[in-house]
């Protein structure tokens, strides 16, 4: 038999998760699948999502493949082209592509096409990552709609804290002031933007994060919005071991118990994409082991072991990890862990692991067998 990880893809959470983007908005759909599908498979991700308005991902070659297996939909480069003889593959798909820098202009004035591309104009509302500062679009507004080989433009900029107390109101009143003057589409919401802030869904929105099931908020759950979680990553327990009063577990002794307990060994490990970081707990001092209502103790990362929650110890090895099965004397070798996904929301795994739901989801190797 083969080793028993895997990750489950429920393609029909997919489709769930986009009706609810579809509910919330009357704007068009671009939906977000670059990094191979946020690690759920690009191609089976955008079957999924057949009925969205369009696709945003970052590579060239995957635009291509999408166009040579038959999808039809708007598909947008979202760092646009990286060299100028990209230019005449982006105009023979028909992809959209956002410039975000002068030197992609330099690149666009070299290429000799007439009215055949589709450009999104980034606008940098405060990010400070990709775009143009907004006194400098008006210029390339203004050279773009001249451009012989610019068929169609929109603006487009992104939100640093969408999904933070601190929300949009300075970014939206920055981009639309710069937008004011230009009938063109616009696109601004991400996932957290388009359920939380209906004032930024103009053409255009962006959903991500939610179509893969997971919370854009730290204080909402996917649950509370309708969300199914896509990915369910689950292995086994493969063996169990009796401990004494300050038996050490792991490499580097991080977890030593302070009481007698039982734990179990899963066949996952940070090889499988599972964070290293996600064991690091204290030595617990005798006595003071005290599980939560919810059932697991508050050091360590969430999992669930025969649909009852626990908590992972020690560091996290290559292939292996730990979990407290001191609750649980019902399990054994064999009993189910479910590491992510169905009944343990991947945000609240992020959270513990000092990380987020997207690098856990984009983290996962090749090396476990995918099942839909």
């Amino acid at each position: 038999m083969a080793r028993p990880i895997q990750a489950h893809i429920d393609l029909s959470a997919l489709e769930n998760n986009l009706h609810v983007a579809r509910r919330a908005t009357s704007s068009r759909l671009m939906s977000v699948i670059k990094a191979d599908g946020y690690g759920h498979g690009l191609m089976r991700v955008a079957e999924a999502l057949a009925k969205t308005d369009g696709y945003a991902l970052l590579n060239i070659q995957d635009a291509v493949r999408l166009r040579d297996s038959g999808f039809r939909q708007a598909i947008l480069l979202l760092e646009g082209f990286f060299g100028a003889e990209e230019l005449p593959v982006i105009a023979e798909y028909d992809l959209s592509c956002v410039i975000h820098n002068a030197a992609q202009i330099a690149m666009l004035d070299g290429y000799p096409g007439r009215g055949m591309l589709d450009i999104w104009l980034k606008v940098n509302s405060g990010m400070n990552r990709l775009g143009f500062p907004p006194q400098q679009v008006a210029q390339v507004m203004e050279q773009l709609r001249r451009h012989r080989a610019v068929r169609d433009i929109t603006l487009m900029t992104h939100f640093a804290n969408a999904d933070e107390a601190r929300g949009v109101a300075e970014p939206l009143a920055l981009f639309n002031d710069v937008a004011a003057p230009y009938r063109v589409a616009r696109s601004l919401a991400n996932s957290a933007a388009l359920l939380r802030y209906p004032a930024t869904h103009a053409d255009w929105v962006r959903p991500g994060i939610m179509l893969y099931g997971a919370s854009p908020f730290a204080d909402v759950s996917a649950q509370q919005l309708g969300l199914k979680p896509v990915m369910t990553l689950s292995s086994r327990i493969i063996a169990t071991q009796q401990l004494r009063a300050g038996d050490e577990v792991g490499y580097g002794a991080l977890f030593r118990a302070g009481h007698a307990m039982r734990i179990g060994i899963v066949a996952c490990g940070y090889a499988d994409g599972y964070p290293r970081q996600s064991g690091r707990v204290e030595p617990e001092a005798p006595g003071t082991h005290r599980p939560t209502p919810g059932g697991y103790a508050t050091n360590g990362t969430p999992v669930l072991v025969d649909g009852q929650r626990t908590r992972t110890l020690g560091r996290v090895s290559m292939d292996m990890l730990y979990v407290d099965l001191s609750n649980l004397p019902q399990t054994d070798a064999g009993s189910r862990v479910v590491l992510w996904g169905e009944g343990m929301p991947i945000e609240e795994v992020a959270r513990a692991a000092g990380t987020v739901s997207y690098e856990l989801m984009c983290a996962l190797t090749p090396r476990v067998r995918i099942v839909t």
